[in-house]
């Protein structure tokens, strides 16, 4: 797979994954770490011109570099729980989220926050190399990922497992800052338009809402993502204390 940009790829240098470093005529003191980090693990590194760096980013902005990377490992449910230890899960369970923006910025809040891993579906979910892999800020490089075939099916894993599961939902009938985050914690999060599909929440915990104060009736998923993150991450902090 293909990662690009200088974030997403020094990420992906520093976790071991590139095969070989793709870099054009341009450059700056980022770029000259990415290909020093390179040197020193023996990665071939080529020389590009502007166009190759064009096609292999579809257009993106790709800030002179890009990278052939391995696919990341997929963790198993239970490996993103056990992996948590000693501290409780805190997971993000993604529904149907299909625009690789967003699952970018979902990864990049998960390892801003200290959750310990995402669930996506193997179907409707966007892919994680390109645009996802940007978004993430080389996040993609150290967030655990576990692909599932069916997610309703993962919940129930996740419940078995002692993981509560809280979804979030414009209808939820509480607001989300009563969870008690401390505990261990997977928060399902839904697609750009529908949000969470039925049996979803049908088989979440409890469903809770994000309170809105203007106009608008939502928040984009990646932003309520981080909203649920980051208050996780302040009742921890505040536990620990």
């Amino acid at each position: 797979m293909i990662v690009y940009g200088l974030n997403p790829v020094i990420e992906a240098l520093r976790a071991g994954r590139v095969r070989r470093l793709k870099v054009g005529p341009r450059g700056d003191k980022r770029t000259d770490e990415a290909v020093a980090l390179a040197k020193t693990s023996g990665i071939q590194i080529e020389r590009v011109d502007a166009q190759v760096l064009e096609r292999l980013s579809r257009g993106g902005v790709h800030q002179g570099i890009a990278a052939e990377v391995e696919a990341p490992r997929d963790y198993s449910v239970q490996e993103l729980v056990d992996g948590a230890a000693p501290h409780p899960p805190l997971l993000v369970v993604v529904d149907g989220v299909e625009d690789p923006h967003n699952v970018g910025a979902i990864v990049r809040s998960v390892d801003a926050a200290g959750g310990h891993g995402v669930i996506r579906q193997e179907r409707h979910a966007a892919s994680l190399d390109g645009i996802a892999a940007k978004a993430s800020a080389g996040a993609l490089a150290v967030v655990k990922i576990a692909t599932v075939v069916n997610i309703a099916r993962a919940l129930e894993e996740l419940k078995n497992a002692g993981v509560w599961t809280v979804g979030f939902a414009g209808e939820g009938g509480e607001d989300y800052d009563v969870v008690d985050f401390t505990l261990p914690t997977a928060i399902v999060v839904g697609g750009e338009g529908d949000g969470l599909r039925r049996l979803t929440k049908d088989r979440c915990d409890r469903l809770v809402k994000i309170p809105m104060g203007g106009a608008v009736d939502s928040l984009n998923v990646s932003v309520a993502a981080g909203v649920a993150l980051f208050e996780a991450a302040r009742q921890r902090r505040v536990k620990t204390r």
